[in-house]
């Protein structure tokens, strides 16, 4: 399977989990597709580490993490970089599952959720400091 390929079914796969957050965060198929090791997030897991595995064995390399240039060389691999990718939308999503069931858990209402959720998919980390200030100031606070 082509980096290319693996790259459209991420980008299709993640905006439904996206959808589903938003939409219908108590459907019980929304449990089942997203939350709790979800279905998307197996099959992200799954196309994630078929490319970092492949690309790793093509390139022989061990990946330098400690340095900007040995990042840009383990990125020049398309399959590292559809793998990277993935890893964000794998993660993000997971983070907005977290949001959700927490937020449930809190009594936070929907339409307060629903920007947290947004700039999760667009910009993570924004987004989940975005939901841990929300839950200091809406909802119930859990002991």
């Amino acid at each position: 399977m082509s980096p290319a390929l693996v790259f459209l079914i991420g980008n299709a796969l993640a905006p439904l989990g996206w959808l589903l957050l938003l939409i219908l965060p108590t459907w019980r198929g929304t449990h089942r597709v997203v939350h709790g090791g979800g279905i998307l997030l197996v099959l992200l897991g799954i196309l994630y580490t078929y490319l970092l595995a492949s690309s790793l064995i093509a390139t022989g390399q061990v990946p330098d993490f400690g340095s900007i240039d040995g990042i840009r060389a383990l990125m020049a691999d398309d399959r590292a970089l559809v793998a990277g990718w993935l890893h964000y939308l794998a993660f993000d999503l997971f983070v907005g599952s977290w949001q959700v069931l927490d937020g449930q858990r809190r009594g936070i209402g929907r339409l307060w959720l629903a920007p947290c959720l947004v700039l999760t998919f667009l910009a993570g980390p924004v987004g989940l400091l975005a939901y841990l200030a929300l839950r200091n100031f809406v909802g119930t606070k859990e002991s």
